[in-house]
């Protein structure tokens, strides 16, 4: 029989080891979170809108800030899109409330603006997007929200988007490609709490939840060196 000592040292030995792999998944998981988001936030610093976009058939721009709409408006007064979906309004605001904030021709947003007022979330932004892209038979668009949301929001367009090509317009509203944004909290919380969202979506495509049909092309947004 095996001493119940050297049993207890086996039965220690093994808990030890069993620790020490542990320890050392848990120290290497934490070390690729964190240069993740180091290399999340200092890709999203760089990204810029182009500065002459190739024209698409429309435009979508996800709700989320003045500076956004701004931008979308400007594109399809430019002619850069025959169409624009602003996606996520706020079922309280009236077209009339929003063409006023926006600041665009009066007969142009009559014609050529469509309000998506049923998306809560960057999904709901997705499949609401996707149903209208296909009701137009639409192949190329262009994409604006702010540079730090871009990764997620390509995401999940992507996975539901058939056979077109989207085109990143990232606005940005603060300058931190000089990677400042380590020494402003506000923009780290704004960019950790976003890299944990990007994780999130990147888990959801592990498992799909719904039959992908088809693909996208996604070309790359300007960012500077």
């Amino acid at each position: 029989m095996v001493p119940a000592s050297r049993m207890g040292e086996r039965t220690r030995g093994r808990t030890r080891r069993f620790l020490r792999v542990a320890a050392i998944l848990v120290l290497a998981a934490a070390t690729c979170f964190v240069a993740g988001f180091g290399w999340f936030s200092s890709h999203v610093s760089r990204l810029s809108p182009p500065a002459d976009p190739e024209k698409a058939d429309a435009i979508i721009v996800l709700t989320g800030g003045q500076s956004r709409l701004d931008a979308a408006m400007e594109l399809l007064e430019s002619g850069k899109g025959q169409r624009l979906l602003i996606s996520g309004v706020h079922p309280a605001a009236s077209r009339k409330q929003l063409q006023l904030a926006m600041g665009g021709d009066s007969k142009l947003f009559t014609c050529c603006v469509d309000i998506d007022r049923a998306a809560l979330d960057t999904i709901g932004n997705a499949e609401e997007s996707a149903k209208w892209v296909r009701e137009h038979a639409y192949g190329s668009i262009i994409l604006v929200t702010n540079n730090y949301h871009m990764p997620r929001s390509l995401l999940e367009m992507g996975r539901l988007l058939r056979e077109a090509r989207l085109e990143p317009y990232p606005v940005v509203n603060s300058k931190l490609d000089d990677g400042s944004w380590l020494t402003k909290p506000q923009a780290l919380r704004v960019l950790f709490t976003e890299y944990n969202k990007y994780l999130v979506a990147l888990a959801r495509g592990v498992v799909p939840v719904r039959l992908q049909h088809g693909g996208v092309s996604v070309a790359d947004a300007s960012a500077g060196e």
